[in-house]
């Protein structure tokens, strides 16, 4: 339930202390819909190069494509995410949380299509399938924490388990574990796919 204080970290969608570069590329959520699932996603640009503008040129449309070979291969490319985390923890926002980022594409979790119409997407700075850094866990478990407080918040899972064998981001090297105890939720809330490692973890 959403209190004052979460209230205080909220303007019409967007977080108190993130960075905002706003994204063109979102759209009005389904009427009615609840926000009720967290996406995490690991994206670089060019792959395994970090620190650059890059994702936060692709989130605006504002990317070189001919800077890098890669970027021929997602020329023309219109997407975006709630919320990007650098490998320094340092965190940005392109889309409120009121609106449907599009992060997701085809996917389905836990009974329903199109998951970026009831979720929020979050990127980690990172190749999937790499490990990610302490900086980044930590400030991934205060924004779902926040998100979690001001968001009918059910349920969070990586893009792999949304969109399975078309996806495979966060990937291997992202510690779901880590992840379910710093922030104290049931294994419940985590994709079945993952629940056996966290009761090891």
């Amino acid at each position: 339930m959403t209190t004052d204080a979460t209230s205080a970290l909220w303007t019409e969608g967007w977080y108190r202390f993130a960075r905002h570069v706003p994204s063109p590329n979102h759209g009005p959520r389904p009427e009615g819909i609840e926000i009720d699932l967290i996406v995490v996603h690991s994206i670089s640009l060019p792959p395994g190069q970090y620190g650059g503008p890059e994702v936060m040129q692709l989130f605006t449309n504002t990317l070189d494509w001919d800077a890098h070979p890669y970027f021929d291969t997602i020329r023309g490319m219109e997407v975006s995410a709630h919320f990007f985390i650098r490998r320094n923890g340092e965190l940005w926002q392109f889309v409120s949380c009121a609106d449907r980022a599009w992060h997701a594409g085809r996917s389905h979790f836990n009974g329903r299509d199109n998951v970026n119409d009831n979720s929020i997407g979050i990127e980690l700075e990172g190749l999937e399938g790499g490990l990610f850094e302490s900086a980044q866990y930590e400030t991934l478990a205060g924004l779902c924490s926040a998100l979690s407080q001001h968001y009918p918040v059910t349920y969070i899972a990586g893009h792999e388990h949304v969109a399975p064998g078309r996806k495979q981001d966060p990937g291997e090297g992202f510690d779901w574990p880590f992840l379910q105890r710093a922030l104290g939720w049931p294994v419940s809330r985590f994709p079945r796919e993952i629940s056996s490692g966290i009761r090891n973890g």
